[in-house]
């Protein structure tokens, strides 16, 4: 019988994947373990686009080292194109790439993982993003289409949000640290009894006894 793969949901682990990379055979998530990392396709290299995300990751590549995050692309672009558009970029952009970019197949990681779009051609990955902690457990997703440009801002929010709720945990509202109700605070959980629940009504941080708030 045909064995049927699936991409991993979150929660779950990580698939064990040994990958070729402009820095070399590695494998994941062993190459990483005890970090976090951040695995970011892309369709296609030397497209306008691609190059946009690469130099904005490559320009906050610091400050994902910072909070203990690696970097890691991919495409199904041969070694070999990956390495030439990287030196054009720091060629003709100024930016150099810290970071590896996986060599892939049609049939590779991005199988695996989802990354093929079923509505353009076979061998392009969407804008995948997965995020994965020092447990080599996946947190997050998030899928673009190849004609949408990523936020690389907004994934280095979630990667805080996500490290603040493991550390204290709570859990991080809508745009946080910039909410419109509560601002930078933090949302302390649910009350799971009726001594808790009557505790937080009419307290200055709780709209309700399920919906209060703190700051770190």
């Amino acid at each position: 019988m045909e064995q049927v793969t699936r991409m991993p949901l979150l929660g779950e682990k990580f698939p064990e994947l040994e990958v070729m990379t402009t820095q070399g055979k590695m494998k994941l998530p062993e190459a990483y373990q005890g970090k976090w990392f951040v695995l970011f396709s892309h369709p296609a290299d030397f497209t306008p686009v691609c190059t946009t995300e690469f130099v904005a990751f490559a320009k906050r590549a610091d400050e994902f080292y910072k909070l203990g995050v690696e970097l890691i692309g991919l495409s199904v672009d041969q070694v070999f194109s990956h390495i030439k558009w990287i030196e054009w970029i720091e060629e003709k952009l100024d930016v150099k790439i810290p970071f590896p970019v996986i060599a892939d197949s049609a049939e590779g990681v991005s199988k695996a993982l989802g990354m093929i779009h079923p509505g353009k051609s076979q061998s392009n990955t969407v804008r995948a993003v997965f995020v994965v902690d020092p447990k080599g457990v996946l947190r997050l997703m998030i899928y673009y289409p190849q004609e949408i440009g990523r936020s690389i801002d907004e994934i280095l929010r979630a990667i805080k949000a996500l490290q603040i709720s493991d550390n204290y945990g709570v859990a991080t509202p809508e745009n946080w640290p910039n909410n419109e109700l509560i601002g930078g605070n933090v949302i302390i959980p649910p009350a799971t009894d009726v001594k808790t629940a009557n505790e937080r009504k009419g307290k200055d941080n709780c709209f309700d006894w399920w919906f209060c708030h703190k700051q770190l």
